[in-house]
């Protein structure tokens, strides 16, 4: 009963988040939104982590299972994507740097920060 609990908590704000974004056109999409909600709730511990920890573990033990449809989306669009293949590639490989070299530089600010106080 824990687990539905929180995963009920989960919906409840994925669903704020789509609500929002609906209500007030918003280009943000209501999932991240709802995450961004849940960020918020959690960081201001209106929600604290132990009232989701369970279904959130859950998740992410089984996060490669949530993977399943956008890969069988990719294989049956594979007509579409074959004839712009190399700059989907470039972009793939480019965009992967960038965020490389952005995890690295905020890593190392944060470990700065850490050091200074």
């Amino acid at each position: 009963m824990k687990i539905f609990r929180e995963a009920l908590l989960i919906l409840g704000i994925y669903l704020i988040g789509e609500v929002i974004s609906k209500g007030f056109s918003l280009p943000l999409p209501g999932n991240i939104l709802g995450m961004l909600i849940l960020l918020l709730l959690l960081m201001t511990k209106v929600i604290k982590v132990e009232k989701i920890e369970s279904v959130s573990n859950f998740f992410l033990d089984h996060l490669a299972f949530f993977f399943i449809p956008a890969g069988v989306g990719l294989i049956s669009s594979f007509d579409l994507i074959k004839a712009n293949l190399i700059p989907i590639l470039v972009l793939c490989i480019v965009t992967t740097a960038i965020v490389i070299v952005v995890t690295g530089t905020i890593v190392q600010l944060v470990i700065k920060v850490k050091k200074g106080k």
